[in-house]
Formats: C-alpha cells, structure tokens, sequence
C-alpha cells in the first residue's frame, strides 16, 4: 500500500518509522521549520527528522487549505495517488478535496477514546479531570473535528502517578503498533465503521500557560492533577518552581495554605486540609532534578511561604 504520512511531533514518530519500515510511504508532510530559542535558529519537526533519515521527501506547505502552498499540495499529492494517507498530530486540517483523494481515504491516529477528549490536547485534559483509562482511536477522517468514523480502538489504564510525558510515550507507540492492522483492515474490507455518538463528545481545548498555577487553597488531588497533566508552576524565594512530580498526602491542622509543612520531605499545606509533597521539581535558573536532591542544596524552612 502506498502512503503519505502527515504529522509533526514526537507523539507521531513511532508510527512514521513503522510505516517507514513496513509500507511504500512515498511522502512526509510536516509543519514548516520554526525559529527557536534565543538565537531563533530554524528547528525543525521530528517527525521531518525521522522522514529524513528514512529517505523519504517531506514537503511543508505554510496551509493545505489555502494559498499557493495548498495548490501545490494537492498537485504533488494527485501525481503521487496514494492508497491512503496517514495523520497523526499533523496540525493542520485537511480540505474535501485531499480527505476524498486516497482510494482508502485519510485515517487519523489520535490520543483517546473518542468521541471523549476530541481536540488538540486530549493526553492533558485525560488527566486533568482524574480519568483512570484511556487509548488510541483510528478514525476515516471527516471534514469535522475528530468526528468520523471510528475504526480502531484500544485503550489502556492511567497510573496514579503518571504524567503527561508518560502517557504521551505510551500512546505514541500503542498508535504505532494498531496502525498495521488498521491499514490491512482497510485494504481487505474487515474493518466495521463504527459512528461517533455526539452526545458522549467532550472538547480538549489548547493548554493555556495559566491552567499550570498552583493555587495552594485548592485540595492536593486537584493539584496532583494539575502537575501530572501539565507540570505545575509556583514561586520559592521569587523564583519560579516548576514542579513535575508529586504525591497528595495528609495536611497539618491550622496551617496556611501554601506554607511549607516538612521542610525535609517538602511537603506543602494544600485546602481541606491536604498536603502535597513535591518529589521533582526545577527551580528557574537551574535543572531538573529529584526534590531529595534539590533540598541539599536548597535550605527550606518550616512555614515558608510558596507562591511569593
């Protein structure tokens, strides 16, 4: 089977060198390069990193909706005729014109169990709201958001403690190892089309920098939340402190919130009397490291404020 494979980031990888290795992927479409850190020196995506290393052409069209860029596009992909195209957070939405083009249409790869969490950030927002499963969806791509045709599903739990980046490299090789399947379910008409009920649907929307704050009057498993889903932020001796990693635990009575209640364990006085112990954190300036060994550099001291 020929195919084109459209994506951008790291989540899409696994399944590229998949492709790469089983299929004819005649073609890579990624996002264009972007200017990136203090000297803005172009960077490009990992998903055209691996294309590269694989041989394989990439185009990066600024649109594939409008504009030159998107003429072109669709002229490259009418003499190319592939069988399907494969998307995996490509991050950009595809015209009728290029969905209706592959004999097997496009199929997506995308990180939940639809129709819940459609929308960019569905790893995130799985975990911001205490779910306990989640999965991959293949769905035949529609011109709407994530709402085609579901034809592939499998799901797997999420670990009390785990964060993002976790779940992110879990689901990003559970895509890549369905995609096979998926494309000989396709090819030999074995695939059984399953509708999305809109009605179970729910949105995950882009993460905003401020759904990152640590508000200390909230209850620890909110925040335990925050910082698994999105790596919480807060401020130690005006410095800000990223923190990765943590464990909800008890509180002390009659402390204030946000004030440092074990100044060995570095555990923090949350609301309804709960406490969070921070386990790895990143103060600004420095690197990211295990809470242990941040605290023998770092003296804390009991009823020490965060957030100032």
């Amino acid at each position: 089977m020929k195919i084109v494979f459209m994506g951008t980031p790291d989540f899409a990888v696994p399944c590229l060198k998949k492709l790469a290795v089983e299929t004819e992927v005649a073609a890579v479409f990624t996002q264009p390069d972007k200017p990136n850190g203090r000297k803005m020196k172009l960077q490009f995506s990992p998903v055209k990193k691996a294309a590269q290393e694989n041989g394989i052409s990439v185009f990066q069209p600024t649109s594939l909706r409008k504009g030159e860029d998107a003429e072109k596009s669709l002229e490259i992909l009418k003499k190319i005729q592939p069988d399907c195209i494969v998307v995996a957070a490509y991050g950009q939405i595809l015209p009728k014109e290029i969905l209706e083009l592959p004999k097997y249409g496009c199929i997506n790869i995308h990180a939940s169990l639809l129709p819940k969490y459609r929308g960019a950030a569905p790893i995130q927002h799985c975990i911001l709201n205490g779910e306990t499963e989640t999965g991959v969806t293949i769905m035949q791509m529609a011109e709407g958001l994530d709402t085609g045709d579901m034809l592939m599903k499998r799901s797997i739990p999420i670990s009390e403690n785990e964060i993002a980046e976790e779940l992110h490299d879990r689901l990003s090789q559970l895509g890549a190892e369905m995609i096979l399947p998926a494309l000989e379910g396709l090819e030999n008409g074995t695939l059984t089309p399953e509708k999305q009920n809109d009605a179970d649907s729910c949105y995950a929307s882009m993460i905003r920098k401020e759904m990152s704050a640590l508000d200390f009057t909230k209850p620890a498993e909110e925040l335990h939340r925050i910082i698994c889903g999105l790596t919480g932020f807060t401020r130690l001796g005006g410095k800000r402190l990223k923190v990765i990693r943590a464990l909800v635990c008890d509180g002390k009575p009659d402390a204030p919130c946000g004030s440092v209640i074990d100044e060995n364990q570095f555990i923090v006085q949350c609301g309804g009397n709960t406490g969070i112990q921070f386990t790895e954190v990143q103060l600004e300036g420095s690197r990211r490291m295990p809470a242990k060994e941040f605290l023998k550099g770092k003296k804390l001291e009991n009823g020490q404020m965060l957030g100032e």
